[in-house]
Protein backbone atom coordinates (compact mmCIF):
# COMPACT_ATOMS: atom_id res chain seq x y z
CA UNK A 1 0.00 0.00 0.00
CA UNK A 2 1.35 3.70 -0.62
CA UNK A 3 0.88 5.53 2.55
CA UNK A 4 -0.59 8.83 0.65
CA UNK A 5 0.64 12.25 1.50
CA UNK A 6 -0.09 13.90 -1.21
CA UNK A 7 -3.35 12.67 -3.51
CA UNK A 8 -3.89 14.17 -7.38
CA UNK A 9 -6.82 15.02 -9.13
CA UNK A 10 -7.29 14.57 -12.68
CA UNK A 11 -10.34 15.20 -15.48
CA UNK A 12 -11.30 17.32 -18.40
CA UNK A 13 -11.71 20.77 -17.70
CA UNK A 14 -14.81 21.77 -16.37
CA UNK A 15 -15.28 18.55 -14.27
CA UNK A 16 -14.59 20.82 -11.08
CA UNK A 17 -11.20 19.50 -10.23
CA UNK A 18 -10.15 22.86 -7.74
CA UNK A 19 -13.26 23.41 -5.93
CA UNK A 20 -13.40 19.40 -4.97
CA UNK A 21 -9.57 20.00 -4.04
CA UNK A 22 -10.16 22.73 -1.99
CA UNK A 23 -13.13 20.51 -0.04
CA UNK A 24 -10.74 17.44 0.48
CA UNK A 25 -7.71 19.04 1.21
CA UNK A 26 -9.90 20.61 3.54
CA UNK A 27 -11.55 17.00 4.84
CA UNK A 28 -7.69 15.81 5.37
CA UNK A 29 -6.32 18.82 7.09
CA UNK A 30 -3.71 19.28 3.66
CA UNK A 31 -2.70 21.89 1.75
CA UNK A 32 -4.40 22.75 -1.70
CA UNK A 33 -2.89 23.37 -4.78
CA UNK A 34 -3.62 23.84 -8.61
CA UNK A 35 -1.15 23.29 -10.82
CA UNK A 36 -2.34 25.81 -13.16
CA UNK A 37 -2.16 28.40 -10.82
CA UNK A 38 1.24 27.12 -9.69
CA UNK A 39 2.80 28.01 -13.34
CA UNK A 40 0.82 31.30 -13.47
CA UNK A 41 2.73 31.96 -10.12
CA UNK A 42 6.20 31.18 -11.66
CA UNK A 43 6.06 32.82 -14.79
CA UNK A 44 3.92 35.52 -13.69
CA UNK A 45 1.59 35.19 -17.05
CA UNK A 46 -1.51 33.46 -16.96
CA UNK A 47 -2.65 30.57 -18.92
CA UNK A 48 -3.73 32.20 -22.13
CA UNK A 49 -0.89 34.30 -22.70
CA UNK A 50 1.95 31.63 -22.16
CA UNK A 51 -0.16 29.47 -24.94
CA UNK A 52 -0.52 32.61 -27.55
CA UNK A 53 3.50 33.46 -26.17
CA UNK A 54 4.91 30.05 -26.23
CA UNK A 55 2.24 27.53 -27.56
CA UNK A 56 1.20 24.61 -26.21
CA UNK A 57 4.43 23.01 -26.15
CA UNK A 58 5.90 25.59 -23.92
CA UNK A 59 2.92 25.19 -21.59
CA UNK A 60 3.24 21.34 -21.54
CA UNK A 61 6.93 22.13 -20.80
CA UNK A 62 6.03 24.63 -17.59
CA UNK A 63 3.29 21.77 -16.34
CA UNK A 64 5.82 18.85 -16.58
CA UNK A 65 8.57 20.72 -14.15
CA UNK A 66 5.61 22.31 -11.88
CA UNK A 67 3.86 18.47 -11.55
CA UNK A 68 7.19 16.99 -11.27
CA UNK A 69 7.92 19.92 -8.27
CA UNK A 70 4.82 19.41 -6.73
CA UNK A 71 5.28 15.40 -6.86
CA UNK A 72 7.61 16.08 -3.68
CA UNK A 73 5.55 18.00 -1.56
CA UNK A 74 3.54 16.07 1.63
CA UNK A 75 0.35 16.53 2.33
CA UNK A 76 -0.73 18.62 -0.10
CA UNK A 77 -4.28 17.77 -2.83
CA UNK A 78 -3.21 18.75 -6.43
CA UNK A 79 -5.81 19.59 -9.11
CA UNK A 80 -4.43 19.01 -12.52
CA UNK A 81 -4.86 20.92 -15.71
CA UNK A 82 -6.83 18.95 -18.31
CA UNK A 83 -4.29 18.05 -20.43
CA UNK A 84 -1.70 16.41 -17.89
CA UNK A 85 -2.00 13.30 -19.12
CA UNK A 86 -0.97 13.38 -22.09
CA UNK A 87 2.76 13.71 -20.89
CA UNK A 88 3.82 9.78 -20.15
CA UNK A 89 6.01 11.99 -17.49
CA UNK A 90 3.55 13.42 -15.50
CA UNK A 91 1.40 10.04 -15.90
CA UNK A 92 4.51 8.48 -14.09
CA UNK A 93 5.47 10.99 -11.83
CA UNK A 94 1.71 11.51 -10.16
CA UNK A 95 1.53 7.63 -10.21
CA UNK A 96 4.57 7.17 -7.40
CA UNK A 97 3.98 9.95 -5.24
CA UNK A 98 0.31 9.17 -4.83
CA UNK A 99 -3.27 7.92 -5.71
CA UNK A 100 -4.97 9.63 -8.18
CA UNK A 101 -8.88 9.99 -8.95
CA UNK A 102 -10.36 10.46 -12.06
CA UNK A 103 -13.25 13.37 -11.78
CA UNK A 104 -15.36 12.23 -14.91
CA UNK A 105 -17.71 15.07 -15.97
CA UNK A 106 -20.07 14.34 -19.36
CA UNK A 107 -19.23 16.57 -22.25
CA UNK A 108 -22.55 18.11 -22.03
CA UNK A 109 -21.70 19.13 -18.41
CA UNK A 110 -17.88 20.50 -19.48
CA UNK A 111 -19.81 22.89 -22.47
CA UNK A 112 -22.29 24.24 -19.27
CA UNK A 113 -19.36 25.16 -16.97
CA UNK A 114 -16.89 26.36 -19.25
CA UNK A 115 -19.65 28.50 -21.38
CA UNK A 116 -18.85 31.85 -19.24
CA UNK A 117 -15.35 31.54 -18.64
CA UNK A 118 -12.44 32.64 -21.41
CA UNK A 119 -9.23 31.68 -19.86
CA UNK A 120 -9.49 28.09 -21.54
CA UNK A 121 -7.59 28.64 -24.42
CA UNK A 122 -8.26 25.70 -25.67
CA UNK A 123 -11.38 26.85 -26.27
CA UNK A 124 -11.17 30.42 -27.04
CA UNK A 125 -12.99 31.29 -30.38
CA UNK A 126 -14.10 27.37 -31.12
CA UNK A 127 -17.04 24.61 -30.89
CA UNK A 128 -16.87 24.42 -27.35
CA UNK A 129 -18.79 21.04 -27.49
CA UNK A 130 -16.48 19.78 -30.47
CA UNK A 131 -13.22 20.98 -28.50
CA UNK A 132 -14.51 19.14 -25.14
CA UNK A 133 -15.88 15.92 -27.14
CA UNK A 134 -12.53 15.65 -29.18
CA UNK A 135 -10.72 16.23 -26.39
CA UNK A 136 -12.72 13.58 -24.68
CA UNK A 137 -11.75 10.83 -27.02
CA UNK A 138 -8.16 10.93 -26.57
CA UNK A 139 -7.49 12.17 -22.80
CA UNK A 140 -10.53 9.91 -21.15
CA UNK A 141 -8.71 6.29 -22.14
CA UNK A 142 -5.24 8.34 -20.00
CA UNK A 143 -7.35 9.27 -17.01
CA UNK A 144 -8.88 5.83 -16.69
CA UNK A 145 -5.51 4.22 -17.20
CA UNK A 146 -4.06 6.34 -14.61
CA UNK A 147 -7.30 6.88 -11.71
CA UNK A 148 -7.01 4.67 -8.65
CA UNK A 149 -10.72 5.58 -8.47
CA UNK A 150 -13.50 7.12 -10.82
CA UNK A 151 -15.74 9.26 -9.68
CA UNK A 152 -18.62 10.79 -11.75
CA UNK A 153 -19.45 14.58 -10.60
CA UNK A 154 -22.82 14.66 -12.61
CA UNK A 155 -25.65 15.83 -10.40
CA UNK A 156 -22.92 15.71 -7.28
CA UNK A 157 -22.32 18.83 -4.67
CA UNK A 158 -18.18 19.47 -4.67
CA UNK A 159 -18.48 18.30 -0.34
CA UNK A 160 -20.38 15.25 -1.58
CA UNK A 161 -17.97 14.48 -4.45
CA UNK A 162 -15.49 15.10 -1.34
CA UNK A 163 -16.49 12.98 0.96
CA UNK A 164 -17.21 9.90 -1.89
CA UNK A 165 -13.14 10.26 -2.81
CA UNK A 166 -12.30 9.89 0.50
CA UNK A 167 -14.03 7.17 1.31
CA UNK A 168 -13.87 5.59 -1.91
CA UNK A 169 -9.58 5.79 -1.48
CA UNK A 170 -9.60 4.49 2.16
CA UNK A 171 -11.63 2.00 1.17
CA UNK A 172 -8.88 0.63 -1.01
CA UNK A 173 -6.22 1.18 1.22
CA UNK A 174 -4.92 4.35 -0.45
CA UNK A 175 -5.42 6.95 2.32
CA UNK A 176 -4.88 6.74 6.02
CA UNK A 177 -7.93 5.95 8.08
CA UNK A 178 -8.90 9.37 9.90
CA UNK A 179 -7.32 9.73 13.48
CA UNK A 180 -9.97 9.01 16.17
Amino acid sequence: MRSAKRLFLVGPMGAGKSTVGRHLASLLGWQFADSDHVIEERTGANIPWIFEIEGEAGFREREQQAIADLCQQNDMVLATGGGVVMRLQNREAMKAAGPIVYLRATVREQVRRTGQNDKRPLLTGRNRHKVLRDLMQVRDPLYTEVADLVVATEGKSARKLAEQVVSGLRERGLLPIADS
